[in-house]
């Protein structure tokens, strides 16, 4: 395995004192699917103490200690991002990821420590030393197949976060779940144990999923074969829709259709892209309770009550308020661009959008809503209506931004206007004027401003 020559020096230190580092986990890994990373995560055998290691480190790079009683030093190489350590066993104690006993050992064998690793493929080290890859629990073999394992029972459902690690690297790498392990991720499941688990440790591997998979879909319909779906989208399964809107199937298919087309949309801003996948997963969250057959056997589907099952689900990933109120006009918002288009609608009701919502994401989550589906339009990766409204938004210059509100209060005071309720009545009343496109510049703002002052008199 090549390394960077930054991380050979730093090897060659340790080996001078007669330590053993071995590469463990996703770098390895990674290696043998050949993806690059810049995480690397070192445990060093033969050597006596952390204090040791990191007094050997410090002659070479700046040093930072995380947790005593883990063992871990952090060091930056390079563009890398480097997690030293001594190997360690644990033992749990306690319900939450907080309760285990940690005992870190420098001269256990590599074997004894790798079991407490979560899979096989995360469970092979490579000695550098020796340029060998240590493999004892097939990993390799596992890699090669496509199959995820995990490497112990007893070990494995200490940490119920696994569960939704195997979710994600299954959709992530294109894994299949070893028999064995789905049936001990859907015991955990069943036994409650995803409650132990912090809200923010959850939500980190539903970004994974949400970021890192070409097709996210894989790991929830992965989450429901476990049974470890959220209420909210179980209960989007069974619902129909207009076939002639949607021929793909029920409000789930097309919920997975979408978020799957979304993947291909991401704009690779981690903020933006987290946004709209989570405005995806939620934007047909309402149809559950509003959809109704009529008296020939079509359904319909409005979206009225998306806000209350959108909220609902959003609060169980994350309490990043500014995170769910980012999305929540989005998923309110996602019909727009096709009403708007079948309407020809005025350039005013495209300023009013532009005053609720971003329109160039608005567009983005429209366009995975209508690709995921098996329309024709859809196969063929055509959404006119998107076009239409982004070319509309950028000649009014309201694509990512609200108009700026022409009239303002120091034109009120030059008329002698006190600040009050009447005095932002105004304000409001000239900025729904100026959305309609009854005045566009300050001049003609100020003839508004006297004509409505002059109809109180």
């Amino acid at each position: 395995m090549t390394l960077p020559s930054s991380l050979l020096e730093l090897s060659q230190i340790l080996m001078d004192i007669g330590a053993r580092p071995i590469i463990v986990g996703g770098y390895v890994r990674d290696h043998f699917l050949k993806i690059e990373s810049k995480d690397i995560d070192i445990e060093v055998y033969g050597i006596s103490s952390l204090d040791v290691l990191k007094s050997s480190l410090e002659t070479f790079t700046p040093v930072h200690e995380v947790g005593k009683s883990f063992g871990v030093l952090k060091i930056r190489l390079d563009d890398n991002d480097i997690d030293i350590s001594l190997p360690r066993t644990e033992i749990k104690t306690a319900k939450g990821h907080k309760g285990f006993h940690v005992q870190t050992n420098g001269y256990l064998d590599f074997n004894t420590a790798s079991k407490r690793r979560d899979f096989t493929m995360n469970a092979i080290g490579y000695d550098i030393k020796t340029d060998f890859f240590i493999d004892p629990h097939g990993g390799k073999e596992d890699i090669k197949n496509g199959i995820i394992r995990h490497v112990d029972d007893a070990s494995f459902i200490e940490d119920p976060l696994r569960v939704l690690r195997a979710v994600q690297f299954s959709a992530r790498f294109n894994f299949k779940l070893h028999t064995n392990t789905l049936k001990l991720c859907q015991t955990m499941v069943k036994d409650n144990m995803l409650s132990e688990l912090p809200k923010e440790r959850i939500f980190e591997e539903y970004k994974k999923l949400l970021l890192k998979a070409p097709r996210p879909s894989v790991g929830f319909e992965l989450l429901d074969r476990m049974d470890a779906l959220f209420p909210e989208l179980k209960a989007l399964q069974g619902v129909t829709q207009d076939e002639t809107k949607h021929p793909e199937g029920d409000v789930w298919t097309h919920t997975m259709m979408s978020l799957d087309a979304m993947a291909e949309l991401k704009t690779h801003d981690t903020k933006k892209d987290m946004i709209l996948m989570l405005a995806v997963l939620c934007h047909d969250l309402g149809k559950t309770a509003l959809t109704k057959i009529s008296h020939n056997g079509a359904s319909t589907a409005e979206h009225r009550n998306i806000l209350q099952p959108t909220r609902s689900l959003l609060e169980r990933l994350t309490d990043q308020k500014s995170l769910v109120d980012a999305i929540i006009p989005l998923v309110q918002e996602h019909s727009m661009p096709s009403r708007l288009y079948k309407q020809n609608a005025q350039d005013s009701e495209i300023r009013r959008l532009s005053t609720r919502v971003n329109i160039e994401e608005l567009v983005i989550l429209a366009k995975a809503d209508n690709f995921g589906r098996t329309t024709q339009e859809a196969i063929r990766k055509e959404y006119p209506a998107g076009e239409w409204l982004l070319n509309k938004a950028t000649e009014l210059d309201v694509l990512n931004k609200r108009p700026k509100q022409i009239l303002l209060g120091r034109h009120l005071i030059a008329y002698g206007l006190k600040e009050g309720k009447i005095f932002k009545d105004i304000l409001e009343l000239a900025y729904q004027a100026q959305l309609e496109g009854r005045f566009f510049s300050e001049k003609e703002a100020l003839v508004w401003l006297e004509d409505y002052l002059s109809s109180l008199s």
